[in-house]
């Protein structure tokens, strides 16, 4: 994919037919997904972002030759990875259409709110509020724009996402692939080729201190299930979220405009713009839940502070079990606001009964790099 990217990037000016502008905004749409791509390798294989140690920390390969050939492969630094990501957004966002084609295609709204996710990453919160109003602003302007199911609606009586399949769950966004209405830019994650019973988030489930996390009015709970694939249950009142069947598309990982809205609300509590920050997320919660339910807790509302921490486990309502939290759980480990909190902890449930707990460890949060890619550049250092 890199080869590609940087291909088109490099060559596309220099292509046959087509207009000037049209040349601008495929290169434009390499440059957004490009700057996606490193986004996720530097926020598995690098420590997260500490502008303290950001310049030192080890990065990953900045790569921007199409040479196949090439092999001087180093790993540069963390502050360098995140100003190149920065630097493709920002050329990239100008010529980036309004209204993209498919909702799969990137946007002026998404490359707004993505460099608004990255600078949040970064704890430049000023700077992503910026981003993020610039992408809400160009969604205003779209002919199409993703809008926010109503949950009241679509999981009640005669509502789209009804019936609810009993192994496939309701047909929602997140069991259709095909759906993408809440989508400002729709990316799937891949869980390797189907070979009748794909890894993913099949297995995965939520412990009973999470599920207590949810208002029982909350009507994201219809889509969780208290029983296996297989249709056995499942002990200790724990829940299986519903996911594409029979797929390796696991989850959506793009911009989706609940994560938009969620990540302003962040931006706007941290600015200390509480009132701002309880709308944002109220106006999110009112489409999950019934209005009487939706409100912001007046105790979680005081301050910057506990509005932040509502808001992240806003995050786990809506994204439990999708992949969300590995990025949360990165950012939040250098965040002053969450500092002494317990390590998370995993618990493997046993086939025979009983469980077996780990603790993440910090440096669990930077995976290490690939044994394959080390062995063509033995140079390299790897992570811990």
């Amino acid at each position: 994919m890199p080869l590609l990217l940087n291909k088109i990037i490099k060559e596309v000016g220099d292509s046959e037919g087509g207009t000037a502008q049209q040349k601008l905004r495929i290169q434009s749409e390499a440059m957004a997904v490009r700057a996606f791509l490193n986004f996720q390798l530097i926020n598995y294989f690098a420590k997260p972002y500490n502008a303290a140690t950001a310049s030192a920390d080890p990065g990953f390969p900045i790569i921007t030759d199409p040479d196949i050939t090439q092999t001087d492969f180093k790993r540069g630094s963390v502050q360098e990875m995140y100003d190149f990501i920065i630097a493709d957004l920002t050329a990239a966002v100008p010529n980036l259409a309004i209204q993209p084609t498919y909702a799969t295609r990137w946007s002026q709204a998404a490359a707004e709110g993505f460099l608004g996710k990255v600078y949040l990453f970064m704890g430049k919160n000023p700077e992503a509020l910026d981003h993020f109003n610039a992408s809400f602003s160009a969604i205003a302007k779209m002919s199409r724009k993703p809008r926010l199911y109503d949950y009241n609606i679509e999981l009640n009586e005669g509502g789209s996402f009804m019936p609810i399949d009993p192994v496939n769950g309701p047909r929602s966004p997140f069991t259709g692939i095909t759906d993408q209405t809440e989508s400002v830019v729709a990316v799937f994650s891949q869980a390797g080729a189907y070979d009748g019973n794909g890894p993913g988030n099949d297995f995965l489930s939520l412990p009973e201190k999470t599920v207590d996390l949810f208002d029982p009015a909350d009507m994201r709970l219809k889509l969780y299930t208290d029983q296996t694939q297989d249709q056995e249950p499942i002990p200790g009142g724990r829940l299986r979220r519903f996911t594409i069947p029979y797929t390796f598309a696991n989850a959506r990982i793009g911009m989706e405009l609940s994560d938009l809205y969620l990540l302003r609300a962040e931006a706007k509590a941290r600015a200390n713009d509480l009132g701002g920050a309880v709308a944002d997320v109220e106006f999110l919660r009112k489409n999950r839940m019934p209005a009487a339910n939706a409100a912001v807790p007046s105790a979680d509302a005081v301050s910057s502070t506990t509005l932040v921490k509502f808001i992240i486990d806003e995050r786990i309502r809506e994204f439990a079990a999708l992949g969300y939290r590995w990025w949360d759980m990165r950012r939040l480990s250098v965040d002053p606001i969450f500092a002494g909190q317990p390590a998370a902890k995993h618990t493997l449930y046993l086939t025979g009964g009983g469980t077996e707990e780990f603790t993440l460890k910090p440096e669990r949060l930077t995976l290490r790099i690939p044994q394959l890619y080390l062995n063509a550049h033995p140079e390299m250092p790897n992570n811990p």
